[in-house]
């Protein structure tokens, strides 16, 4: 896949991926809690192969339980500490990738390199139960959608096929314009705090595509699919934070 198209298709998936767990949250805690978790298996699932680490299979199951844990445990926890139990399912699901690596034993090729990508895919994953935490704490409007949309914006700038030092800079600059123009039209949020949720998801979405950027080999269908995903759906709990230190 040529570099234009395979940024592209990035782009498209993570857009998709938002899309489901922004869009959910109009059903309810459960419903969002059903769409987040899809989201988490694929990037449960596709994690391992985006990093070629072994026992794929095993670690993808370990990396998407942790996610739907976290995700449900946010539909489900008393507020306002929605996230109460994210750590939790995070400390858990890293154990179980070190108990992996465990049962694989000695001599096993890339057990050091499968331990910390597989415990990154969990945080990762872990970390998308904020939309559904963002949702509950002040409704599916408000910043759950100044998120949402400061987050396509960001992802729309990442898919430019230009340098990193143009391409970041605008990247922040453009989530951070259209934050407050969709909190002053849309939602019932004040300039300045959905300002500052842009500029930092614009800039969280910046340092992935910086990182992911440096790799040049081909990767699986499921590795390109968490690919996309994965940074776009962790920006979920960058929004629940903000929301309870700027808004709530």
């Amino acid at each position: 896949m040529k570099a234009t198209a395979r940024s592209v298709a990035g782009g498209a998936v993570a857009i998709a991926g938002v899309a489901v767990a922004t869009a959910s949250s109009l059903g309810g805690p459960i419903a969002q809690t059903l769409g987040t978790s899809v989201v988490a298996v694929a990037v449960g699932f596709g994690w391992p192969h985006f990093l070629g680490i072994p026992a794929k299979k095993t670690n993808g199951a370990v990396i998407s339980l942790a996610g739907i844990a976290s995700a449900a445990s946010a539909a489900f926890a008393r507020g306002p500490e929605y996230l109460v139990w994210t750590p939790l399912a995070i400390a858990v699901g890293v154990m179980a990738v070190v108990i992996v690596q465990l049962i694989r034993g000695t001599g096993q090729s890339h057990r050091l390199e499968s331990a910390f990508g597989a415990s990154a895919g969990v945080l990762l994953c872990c970390l998308g139960a904020g939309w559904t935490a963002t949702a509950r704490l002040t409704g599916a409007g408000s910043m759950l959608l100044v998120a949402a949309i400061s987050t396509v914006v960001a992802v729309l700038i990442g898919m430019i096929r230009w340098p990193d030092t143009i391409v970041a800079p605008l990247a922040i600059v453009f989530a951070g314009l259209a934050a407050p123009l969709a909190g002053l039209v849309l939602a019932d949020i004040k300039l300045l705090p959905a300002t500052l949720a842009g500029v930092v998801i614009g800039a969280v979405l910046a340092a992935f595509r910086a990182l992911n950027s440096t790799r040049r080999d081909r990767i699986a269908t499921a590795g390109f699919v968490a690919l996309g995903l994965a940074p776009a759906f962790a920006v979920g709990t960058v929004a629940y934070l903000l929301d309870r230190m700027l808004v709530v």
